[in-house]
């Protein structure tokens, strides 16, 4: 018994257009960098921490202690999140402290949305 190979299709309709919508190559870039800093766990939860926090904002000497990091690892979680736009940081005296930034994961999440 042989199989017969499948007939190649001159059809151009089984191909779906891209009807506009589309990310730019600086947009995806910006989204990548946001799902990036999303892919670390102890991310994740530094942002739940702080969005979980009074006022919506936590100091870094109050992150350290919950995910049981040093400082600096935990600053340089902190400033992924920043530099991917999810959080904010202030510097009051010696310490920093961070919001979450509103509607930043809805944005990443909406760019994929058609």
């Amino acid at each position: 018994m042989t199989i017969a190979a499948p007939t190649p299709t001159t059809d151009a309709t089984c191909c779906t257009p891209v009807m506009g919508g589309a990310l730019s190559a600086d947009e995806a870039e910006r989204i990548a960098r946001t799902f990036k800093a999303l892919g670390d766990a102890t991310r994740i939860r530094l942002l739940s921490l702080i969005a979980a926090s009074a006022g919506g904002e936590a100091c870094i000497c109050d992150l350290t202690e919950p995910v049981g990091l040093s400082q600096p690892t935990v600053s340089h979680h902190m400033k992924q999140l920043v530099d991917a736009g999810l959080a904010e940081r202030e510097q009051r005296g010696r310490w920093a402290y961070f919001r979450v930034v509103d509607g930043a994961l809805d944005r990443a999440a909406q760019a994929l949305r058609p």
